[in-house]
């Protein structure tokens, strides 16, 4: 009997299915058995143990009988019934009454009625609801079990989703399957249906002849849920994804995606997961009509049908805990085809590779970068591709009382139609933190750098400023900071607030800057996280020569459930030569425009970021930026706020531009949301004479409404493009997203 009851709970707990009404995959009223502790050990794995609170044996009927809170345990399968009984003359053994049975794995199968054969192999179930460790669960009219293992009931429902609401009250799932036949192989562990059907929120929706999915932990191959989408360019489009379990630690992933008005797409993604690192690799594929004119809103041109297709590559490897290679692939065969498709939004797709060593001291970084640029205009030959970029950096600790760092660093750049560059330097600082018995810190800083540059092709740059002297170029610099803070920090009703004078000097020789070329320092612009840098060009090409004095005042205040944070200074160059900092940048005069940001936080409702740049003259607002968050995480507004007035008066990188974004989520219930979202340029020529925009042009907009709990994923998303670059035209798309949490894969 032991050996009956061990198989058949094994079986039955992972995969016996159970009666297709809801209610009958509700928690059932009997306990499960008791812990494997609580039941003596048996002898061996042929031995049953049990316990009953009482034993009878009819010896006319051959009929042995244990009833009232029967317990057995055999191999760590146990089992718990009101009565057992078993015909010695029939070989048939019955358990009924509250029947629940707990595998080794923690599942658990209830029931009315086992019924076994006399091989104590075979069995059949009534009325069961198996509750899988995993957390699905099923429920069948009646399952049998062979010898193989293999499981088949009738009647039955599976669903991974919960069937009783937060206060514990029974609810109907968001979606199961119900189906006449189910096949439960124990060895594959996956489940195959025969005349099923999908029920969504109570109602028939799909109807699935032939379904099967894994449970559990385990992926196996199967189709994925699809998605649909409309929009005005590619018409209907539907993709159905295949996925191939290939191994423990790869998979594959095809997608078919299907238009009505274009040929079709096919999309493959594939990824693996090694010993020191993993890498993926996704591609798309189709053939279409292009436009061969690009000019941002012209109607596009069409042309004959060419191959168009998107690779996107990354991986990263960990060789040891020091040494890493990482790298990305990004390219496509042509400017649109990414927002064709609504792959993408990206103008520009980065490629590059690195080798690194990192340990407490010391880094080393050997990497190389190309550009693959989809903005409208840009010609492909004058993208960069630097090759090699080595950088080496040491720290040494407490010399001379500081901290001192070294940095070598190389770098090529070169292009197929422009202007071509080498780089090296060596680069030297020490810094050294003291506190004076007032409580100031003082930071004195000291850095010193020796460059040579070699550069050709330079008139195929057509900014002066960023071109230098043909040829090979030395340069030095060398510059003395002295930084001191003052924090004064007191008390405020229930909080604490903190005020910080900040002075800074700095002391540099005039450097020969525009003798070298500008690749990596060209968007320039004066805000709160540079203004007490000793270099404010962003990259090594450019160095701010002049001796000045930095200013400003950092604020701290932290109530219970408010904390605010802000900071205003301003810099003054005490040299009178001209500036090599471009007009608007806020840094081209001796004195310089006013800068700050402040950070406001309300709980978790409210969290406020305000940047801002004030012109010394007149205080007229150069840089408003605002981002806000109002809101729960599931009922929420976001509103950001952009606009850069710099005067510009020449040409340089970071132009002058004012937009304004939007985003909300409003949770309706539990479980419903509605969502929308919005971009738009406020861009006008007396801001920036190179916009197209006349004040007031949208980019995209976005509405939509989304179900979500434990299991399911259901939304409809309305989104309209207002930009066209060639065949990638404006309009509308909708897109209906459905998903099956903890159904396969």
């Amino acid at each position: 009997m032991k050996r009956a009851f061990g198989s058949l709970a094994l079986g039955l707990t992972l995969a016996v299915a159970g009666p297709a009404l809801a209610q009958d995959l509700q928690d059932r009223a009997a306990p499960p058995p008791p812990p494997e502790s609580a039941l003596p050990t048996p002898a061996s794995a042929d031995q049953i143990d049990f316990s009953s609170d009482l034993l009878e044996y009819d010896s006319n009927a051959d009929i042995v009988t244990a009833s009232g809170e029967v317990r057995l345990l055999r191999d760590g399968n146990r089992l718990r019934a009101d009565r057992v009984t078993w015909n010695r003359k029939s070989g048939q053994v019955v358990a009924t009454g509250n029947i629940a049975v707990t595998n080794p794995q923690g599942d658990i199968a209830y029931g009315d009625r086992i019924e076994l054969t006399d091989t104590l192999k075979d069995g059949v179930v009534d009325n069961m609801l198996v509750v899988l460790d995993e957390g699905g669960r099923i429920a069948a009219r009646r399952g049998t079990r062979s010898d193989n293992g293999v499981v088949t009931v009738e009647s039955a429902a599976y669903t991974p989703c919960a069937v009783t609401t937060s206060a514990g009250c029974p609810k109907e799932p968001s979606w199961k399957i119900t189906a006449l036949r189910v096949r439960y192989d124990p060895v594959r562990k996956r489940i195959r249906y025969t005349g099923a059907g999908l029920t969504l929120f109570g109602l028939p929706t799909i109807p699935l002849p032939s379904f099967s999915h894994s449970i559990g932990g385990n992926s196996d191959s199967g189709l994925l849920a699809p998605s649909i989408r409309l929009d005005r360019v590619n018409g209907v489009e539907v993709a159905v994804p295949y996925y191939f379990n290939l191994a423990r630690n790869r998979d594959l992933t095809i997608t078919p995606h299907v238009f009505t008005a274009v040929l079709p797409m096919l999309e493959a993604e594939y990824r693996a997961l090694g010993r020191n690192g993993a890498y993926r690799v996704q591609g798309f594929a189709t053939v279409s009509r292009r436009s061969d004119d690009l000019v941002l809103g012209a109607a596009p041109t069409g042309t004959q049908q060419s191959f168009r297709g998107y690779v996107d590559a990354t991986g990263r490897f960990q060789l040891d805990p020091n040494w890493s290679v990482s790298g990305s692939l990004r390219y496509t065969t042509d400017q649109t085809f990414l927002r064709r498709y609504d792959i993408s939004r990206d103008d520009r797709l980065r490629n590059n590779i690195s080798v690194e060593r990192i340990d407490r001291d010391s880094m080393l970084s050997i990497s190389g970068w190309a550009v693959q640029t989809l903005r409208v205009g840009d010609n492909q030959g004058m993208q960069p591709v630097a090759l090699p970029e080595i950088d080496y950096r040491r720290r040494f600790n407490g010399l001379l009382g500081g901290v001192a760092q070294v940095q070598l660093n190389t770098l090529a750049i070169g292009r197929s139609e422009g202007q071509d560059t080498q780089r090296a330097f060596a680069a030297a600082r020490w810094d050294l933190t003291r506190y004076t018995p007032l409580g100031q810190e003082v930071t004195f800083t000291a850095y010193g750098r020796l460059d040579a540059y070699n550069t050709r092709d330079v008139i195929d740059t057509a900014v002066l400023s960023y071109r230098g002297d043909e040829g090979f170029t030395p340069r030095g610099i060398a510059a003395l900071a002295v930084d001191m803070r003052w924090p004064f920090v007191g008390a405020v009703g229930r909080g604490t607030q903190r005020i910080s004078p900040r002075v800074q000097l700095v002391a540099s020789p005039k450097i020969a800057n525009l003798a070298v070329p500008n690749e990596d320092a060209r968007a320039v612009d004066l805000e709160d996280s540079n203004l007490f840098a000793l270099n404010r060009f962003a990259g090594y090409d450019r160095f701010e020569d002049s001796s000045r004095v930095t200013y400003g005042l950092d604020y701290a205040l932290d109530l219970p459930g408010v904390a605010v944070q802000t900071t205003i200074g301003q810099s003054y160059r005490t040299s009178e030569r001209a500036s090599i900092l471009p007009n608007g940048t806020g840094l081209d005069d001796r004195f310089s425009d006013f800068v700050g940001r402040t950070d406001v936080r309300f709980r978790e409702l409210v969290t406020l970021t305000h940047r801002y740049r004030l012109d010394k003259d007149g205080l007229k607002i150069r840089r408003n930026e605002i981002d806000a968050t109002v809101g729960s995480r599931r009922t929420y507004v976001q509103v950001g706020y952009l606009r850069l007035n710099r005067d510009i008066s020449e040409l340089e990188d970071l132009q002058d531009r004012e937009e304004i974004r939007a985003a909300g989520r409003v949770a309706f219930g539990p479980f419903w949301s509605a969502f929308a979202s919005t971009t738009i340029d406020l861009t006008d020529r007396s801001e920036d004479a190179l916009s197209v925009s006349d004040g007031y042009d949208p980019i995209r907009h976005r509405i939509g409404a989304q179900y979500e709990d434990d299991c399911l994923r259901l939304g409809l998303t309305w989104k309209r493009d207002y930009q066209r670059i060639g065949d990638a035209r404006s309009g509308n798309s909708y897109l209906v997203t459905l998903a099956f949490k903890n159904l396969g894969r």
